[in-house]
């Protein structure tokens, strides 16, 4: 196995949790996450060593996901959510996936920028410089983002008003 083959394996994982919070179903996120990687191995000549390995393999699935995105709402389908069926059988207590559930059904509520930044910085633990070069905005809009992203989180989840 080379080097670009074991830098995609080891990211595998942050690119699926990327994936879930873009989708907001384990399904689609899986789906999603396995389309990314086939790109970016049929695209490997494309990356450039010494460049962002993890950005560049973000990029891919956000773009992917944007497409997917697009072929949906011109289908005019409404996918239903599978909420209730995510934690049927899940490991853990019912408080622990009753507050994930909260969680995520106020992640779905952020617009999908803010969501993205979210997802990127605060779960997948990207710095902002990062973040901004995976959704290709400068760091001051990422910034901006995810601060309305974090109050708009807080006030969903009763915290303290930052405003």
């Amino acid at each position: 196995m080379d080097a670009f083959e074991t830098a995609l394996i080891r990211i595998l994982p942050r690119l699926r949790r990327f994936a879930h919070g873009l989708t907001r179903d384990a399904a689609d996120a899986d789906d999603l996450t396995q389309r990314a990687a086939e790109r970016a191995l049929k695209s490997r000549a494309q990356w450039q060593p010494g460049t962002n390995f993890d950005a560049w393999t973000y990029r891919i699935l956000r773009n992917l996901w944007i497409d997917t995105a697009r072929s949906r709402q011109r289908r005019d389908k409404v996918i239903a959510p599978a909420e209730d069926a995510e934690t049927v059988g899940a490991p853990g207590d019912a408080e622990a996936a009753a507050e994930r559930l909260f969680l995520m059904r106020a992640m779905d509520r952020l617009p999908d920028e803010q969501r993205e930044a979210v997802a990127l910085v605060m779960i997948e633990g990207l710095s902002y410089a990062e973040a901004a070069e995976v959704l290709e905005v400068p760091a001051g809009t990422l910034t901006s983002r995810l601060v309305r992203g974090r109050q708009a989180l807080a006030k969903m989840l009763g915290g303290v008003n930052d405003g």
